[in-house]
């Protein structure tokens, strides 16, 4: 059944009548889609079309099942490539909207990490306090549901979901159909690795090289840049991604210090430096640190004042100062100029750093928040001089791990057999049977995956260095954005005609206006093409060639001869994207066919444009 929190959320939004027309049907599957040209319906749900996107937004629910299941999907764009790539989030405030800002995120995150994957995203809307059992079930469902979709959307885990989850997805979708598997399927145990958390180190020692390069900028005149023993870090949320970055810092920084770390229930600070490796165990057995290192090293203590302090404000954190800063808890809004939109601390109230390094996802193309984002980096970044590197930019490494997972596919000889997906219990006993080349392979995406990893963040951070001296005014999260953007319009601009082309309704030469008006009603197509004998293009007719000849009083029987247009402006399959625009712009046209030797191949159109392409952004550059 569809989840009741969805199921009033789509009452309040999309009207009867809408709902009724857009939904589709497959067996006890429902969706509603809805595309880049549904502005109004898109708004309804919170989610504004831009130059990037959306591509595609599915509302979707199992109407038959016993348990709630459903949820939204985003697929962001398609520019970067097929399919698009991004994790299931499993909460009960899960929203369209918010899933557009994720599916956002990743697209940038994937263009910046130069994957060839487009951004998407998922969310199932599901109240807490399922049992194991259930949460299996809903996921399963889910799957079902995505299945739809494996062309355009490859899913991993998020918030909610785990790579055991994605386990079930594979079981049921197959292994190339889900990212961040166990081991076991070949996956790259991406949580286990610290992928995302070394990305964002790797980031860190390239900053170290590249910062000096900024004393050209006012605002970072008297910076100084520590050798590596004397570097010092505070590390907010000592989760996946802080846990695994303070072990990275100590082992490829050496003699650089984690001087604080915090959690939910806590800060640690010790201007001498934290005993990783102790903090790293209490995290691996407990999940949290702080609190229970007080309880144990310091609590009671009689020895004079402790060189550990302790807070139960996490935030304070904040307050402390060290050369880097690395967020790394689910907090978007860490800091903020504006105490009233609840930031974890006010920028007139924290310390000293000299770079920001974010470890945590803050991104959101809302326009409410990045002019907070504009307001925070005006003061920390252009008054302070403190660097930021956005966050898509370096803890990009999970995704990279991830991608690998897809790039290398699965060979043919190790993919679950059709006849066993469904069965856990026969896809179980297959793995097992294939766990030593799958551990090879595993093994062959993990290498790929670190080397990867290393050349494009240590890229991202030169390119954002060069953005940021060529023009002063910028700021780092638009210049972060500049770079994915980039690449995100250049791979769009190297796609062609035919691959947006779509079928165009023919006739022959020897036709009447009469059949040409019946076939334009019939396919719902704005043009048509005009073939001869020999199947070569003669012309064209439109929608306003009929309509003109039926108010001039043309009997239905005249030959489309009289009527159709024998100049025709044509696009070659090979034609650019930009190419198609400036054509369509110069002749102020909304529609033409794509030819090959004078054989029609097919048609482009504005419409198409709009649906398959990012119009928007490749039309500033047609002019």
């Amino acid at each position: 059944m569809i989840p009741s929190r969805m199921k009033s959320f789509l009452q309040e939004r999309i009207p009867e009548r809408t709902f009724q027309n857009r939904l589709i049907k497959d067996r006890s599957s429902r969706y509603l889609e809805f595309g880049p040209l549904d502005v109004d319906r898109l708004a309804r749900l919170g989610i504004e079309v831009d130059n990037l996107g959306p591509y595609l937004v599915v509302c979707m629910w199992d109407e038959d099942s016993s348990l709630e299941i459903g949820g939204y999907l985003v697929v962001d764009n398609l520019a970067m490539g097929r399919p698009s790539m991004g994790g299931i989030r499993m909460l009960p405030e899960v929203t369209p909207a918010a899933i557009h800002n994720l599916a956002r995120g990743m697209t940038l995150k994937n263009a910046a990490a130069d994957l060839p994957y487009g951004g998407g995203k998922s969310g199932i809307v599901v109240e807490r306090g399922l049992t194991p059992d259930e949460h299996r079930r809903v996921i399963l469902g889910f799957a079902h549901l995505l299945n739809r979709y494996y062309k355009i959307y490859l899913p991993g885990p998020d918030v909610g979901t785990n790579d055991a989850d994605m386990k079930t997805i594979a079981i049921e979708n197959g292994l190339d159909n889900a990212l961040s598997k166990p081991v076991e399927m070949g996956g790259n145990r991406i949580d286990e690795l610290g992928a995302a958390a070394g990305g964002a180190i790797i980031a860190l020692d390239e900053l170290i090289k590249e910062m000096p390069r900024l004393r050209t900028l006012p605002q970072f005149n008297n910076l100084q840049v520590p050798a590596s023993d004397a570097l010092t870090v505070l590390i907010q949320g000592f989760g996946a991604v802080g846990a695994h970055g303070a072990r990275f810092i100590e082992s490829w920084l050496p003699g650089a210090k984690i001087t604080g770390v915090s959690d939910e229930l806590g800060y640690l600070y010790n201007e001498e430096g934290l005993q990783v490796e102790q903090l790293f165990k209490m995290w691996h057995e407990s999940g949290l640190v702080t609190l229970d290192y007080f309880q144990e090293h310091l609590a009671g203590t009689s020895r004079g004042r402790p060189k550990t302090k302790f807070s139960n404000a996490p935030d304070d954190l904040l307050r402390e100062s060290a050369f880097c800063l690395i967020p790394a808890a689910p907090i978007a809004n860490y800091l903020d100029t504006d105490p009233g939109t609840n930031p974890c601390m006010t920028t007139d109230r924290i310390g000293s750093w000299s770079v920001i390094v974010e470890g945590a996802n803050t991104y959101s193309p809302d326009s409410e928040r990045r002019a907070a984002r504009a307001r925070m980096e005006r003061t920390v970044y252009r008054q302070r001089g403190t660097l930021i590197a956005t966050d898509y930019l370096v803890n990009s490494g999970g995704v990279i791990y991830a991608a690998q997972e897809h790039l290398i596919k699965t060979p043919t000889n190790l993919r679950i057999p059709d006849t066993a997906l469904g069965d856990r219990n026969a896809v179980n006993q297959w793995l097992a049977e294939h766990a030593e080349e799958l551990s090879s392979l595993a093994e062959e995406r993990l290498k790929a995956a670190e080397a990867h990893r290393d050349d494009v963040i240590r890229r991202n951070i030169r390119e954002l260095i060069d953005l940021l001296l060529t023009d002063a005014d910028m700021l780092p999260f638009e210049a972060a954005e500049s770079i994915s953007v980039r690449r995100i319009t250049t791979s769009e601009s190297h796609r062609t005609a035919a691959d947006i082309m779509a079928p165009i309704p023919t006739i022959s030469t020897s036709s009447t206006i009469k059949t040409a008006a019946a076939t334009l009603v019939e396919k719902g197509c704005p043009i048509l093409a005009i073939v001869s004998s020999s199947s070569q293009l003669a012309g064209v007719v439109t929608e306003w060639d009929i309509t003109r000849a039926t108010a001039q009083g043309s009997p239905d029987n005249l030959s489309i001869q009289e009527i159709m247009t024998r100049q025709v402006i044509t696009v070659a399959p090979t034609d650019g994207i930009l190419d198609v625009i400036r054509k369509l712009e110069h002749h102020e046209i909304s529609a033409m066919p794509v030819v090959a030797e004078k054989v029609v191949l097919g048609m482009v159109s504005t419409d198409l444009l709009a649906r398959h392409s990012l119009y928007r952004l490749l039309q500033s550059q047609a002019t």
